[in-house]
C-alpha cells in the first residue's frame, strides 16, 4: 500500500484560488442539502495540550477526509509551532489512507475560498475597494480570494503593528494585477470607502465602528470563532440586511460576532449556492458573511489536492507495506 505525502508548497501548488473556491461551492451546497456525513470535532486533551479530530464524508464524489489540529502551548519552547494541522484523505471504498498533507496550508486556503464564494453571491458586482484588518496568513488568503471574483483596485490595510502591514503590501504588490496597498492609522479610514471589508484578526473585541459602513458594503469575518469573541460591533449586526453563515449550527455554537447581539441569521451560503435563497438583492444593502470552518471544507479541499497530486506526481510516496 502507498501512501502519498504533501508538503504545504505542494498542496499551494495543487490547489490555486480558483480551484478552492470552487471546491467550497460544492462543499457548502452539500452541506446546506444535509448530503454529508460530519460528527461534531472531538476534543482530546493531554498533559500538554488538546488535539481537535474533524471528519467528513460527502458520498456524491466519494470525499473522505479527516483533519488533526493540535494545540500546545509549550511548543515554541521547543522550537515547535504551537498549532499544527494534518490532513489525511481516505478511499471510502476501502477505507485505506491515500494522502497525508500539511493541513494549515489547506485550512487557509479554503478558509479564504470560502470567503470568495461568499462575495461572489454578497459582494455588489462593481467593488473596487477592500478595507482589510489583519495581516496574517488568512487575511492574505482573503484577499486573494476576493480578487479572484471581484476586480480590486485598491485596499485599505491596518493590522497591529506596522511591520506586518508594511510587509503584507509588499507581497500584495508583486501579484499579478495587483490593487494599490494604502496603510492607514486607524479603523475608520479602512472601512469608510471600502466596498468590501474582510475582518482576519485574533481581536477579541469589535475592530471598528459600524456606523461608518457605507450603504452596499459587504463584511467578511473569520477571524474569531468563540463565543466570548467578536470583530464586529453591535451596530454592525443590527445595519446588516442579510447575515449568511457557513454553517447555522457552527455559527450558534461558536460565533461571538452573532451570539453576543442575538443576531438573526437569515442563509448558510450553500442555501445560496443551491439556489433555494438569494444573495445581494440590492446595491444598497449590506451583507454579512460569518465562517468558523466546518469539516467537509477540508475533506472536499483535500480531495481535491488529492487529484490534482495525483495528475502532477506532486509529493513523495511511500511504502506502508
Amino acid at each position: 500500500m502507498q501512501i502519498r505525502i504533501l508538503s504545504a508548497t505542494d498542496v499551494r501548488t495543487a490547489l490555486p484560488m480558483p480551484k478552492a473556491i470552487d471546491a467550497m461551492r460544492h462543499a457548502y451546497g452539500q452541506l446546506s442539502a444535509g448530503k454529508v456525513t460530519a460528527p461534531p470535532r472531538q476534543h482530546i486533551s493531554t498533559a500538554k495540550g488538546v488535539t481537535l479530530l474533524m471528519p467528513a464524508y460527502l458520498p456524491e464524489r466519494s470525499e473522505f477526509g479527516i483533519k488533526i489540529v493540535s494545540v500546545y502551548d509549550g511548543n515554541p519552547d521547543l522550537d515547535l509551532p504551537r498549532i499544527t494541522a494534518t490532513v489525511l484523505v481516505l478511499d471510502p471504498g476501502t477505507g485505506l489512507p491515500k494522502v497525508i498533507m500539511d493541513g494549515s496550508s489547506l485550512t487557509a486556503i479554503r478558509t479564504g475560498a470560502g470567503g470568495g464564494v461568499a462575495s461572489d453571491f454578497l459582494a455588489r458586482q462593481d467593488v473596487k475597494t477592500v478595507g482589510l484588518f489583519g495581516a496574517g496568513v488568512q487575511a492574505r488568503a482573503q484577499l486573494q480570494a476576493v480578487m479572484a471574483v471581484r476586480n480590486i483596485e485598491r485596499v485599505n490595510l491596518i493590522s497591529r503593528t506596522k511591520a506586518s502591514a508594511q510587509q503584507l503590501a509588499t507581497e500584495i504588490s508583486a501579484w499579478t494585477d495587483a490593487p494599490a496597498v494604502h496603510l492607514v492609522p486607524n479603523p475608520q479610514q479602512v472601512v469608510e470607502d471600502a466596498d468590501i471589508v474582510i475582518c482576519a484578526t485574533t481581536s477579541a473585541t469589535p475592530l471598528f465602528d459600524g456606523n461608518a459602513l457605507r450603504p452596499g458594503t459587504h463584511i467578511t469575518a473569520v477571524g474569531t470563532f468563540v463565543p466570548e469573541k467578536r470583530e464586529v460591533d453591535t451596530t454592525t449586526i443590527r445595519r446588516t440586511n442579510r447575515i449568511v453563515v457557513d454553517s447555522r449550527e457552527a455559527c450558534l455554537e461558536e460565533a461571538g460576532d452573532l451570539i453576543i447581539p442575538n443576531a438573526e441569521i437569515d442563509a448558510e451560503i450553500g442555501e445560496i449556492v443551491n439556489g433555494d435563497t438569494q444573495g445581494r438583492q440590492s446595491d444598497d444593502e449590506i451583507t454579512f458573511f460569518k465562517s468558523v470552518g466546518v469539516a467537509v471544507q477540508d475533506a472536499v479541499a483535500g480531495a481535491a489536492v488529492l487529484v490534482e497530486a495525483e495528475a502532477k506526481g506532486l509529493g513523495t510516496l511511500v511504502e506502508m507495506a
